[in-house]
């Protein structure tokens, strides 16, 4: 197993699901009204769409590994640039996000309905395709490795939906003013760093 693919791959996951949009905050209010696993339902169904993204996007660089080995440059220029959008956006103030309105009680049911907001966000797919651009996937093809990466996303992702749960469940409250300011910037930042990452590797490649 490729340690740092994978290592690379959980810590995108979890930079993408950290900023506190409206399943954030639907996150953070149903764990205070009925517990932990409560909260982490409405962040499960966010992370099993980032899988199912992830793994769109790391099956089409898979399949088409030996035609985007030709492009792998412009690939790495046009992920690293996307990610610093993607990074700077993370950084520009945002308004508070309202909850997300999810009818469901139940924990499958909330699952479902979180599931259902994430995937219908077609924004996601493209930053998925970019990060994998970024990341090089096209240098590493085989269905193997597209299979860590989405493992690694997921795991990130789901990471982050367990401790802000239960860092809420065990504080008994909501997240002190200015957290979800300081945990986009955080995530803005590692994206950033990710994508000067891709640039830097990108100019590498044009030098050799």
């Amino acid at each position: 197993m490729d340690i740092l693919l994978f290592g690379k791959s959980m810590i995108l996951g979890l930079a993408v699901a950290a900023p506190l949009g409206p399943i954030g905050a639907l996150c953070i209010n149903r764990t205070l009204e009925r517990g932990f696993w409560a909260g982490v339902s409405g962040g499960l169904g966010t992370a099993l769409a980032d899988a199912v993204y992830a793994s769109l996007a790391a099956i089409g660089f898979a399949a088409f590994a030996a035609t985007l080995s030709i492009v792998d440059a412009p690939l790495k220029l046009v992920g690293g640039l996307f990610m610093l959008w993607l990074g700077w956006k993370g950084l520009a103030p945002r308004p508070e996000k309202q909850a997300a309105q999810v009818s469901a009680r139940d924990l499958f049911g909330t699952i479902a309905a979180t599931f259902f907001l994430t995937i219908t966000n077609p924004m996601t797919i493209l930053a998925f395709a970019a990060i994998f651009a970024g990341l090089g996937l096209a240098e590493v093809p085989g269905f193997t490795n597209a299979a860590i990466v989405v493992v690694g996303v997921f795991v990130g992702s789901l990471s982050w939906w367990l401790a802000l749960s239960g860092g809420v469940a065990l504080a008994r409250q909501r997240l002190p003013e200015g957290f979800a300011r300081w945990v986009a910037r955080v995530s803005g930042i590692v994206i950033i760093l990710f994508g000067l990452y891709a640039l830097v590797s990108f100019v590498w490649s044009v030098m050799e």
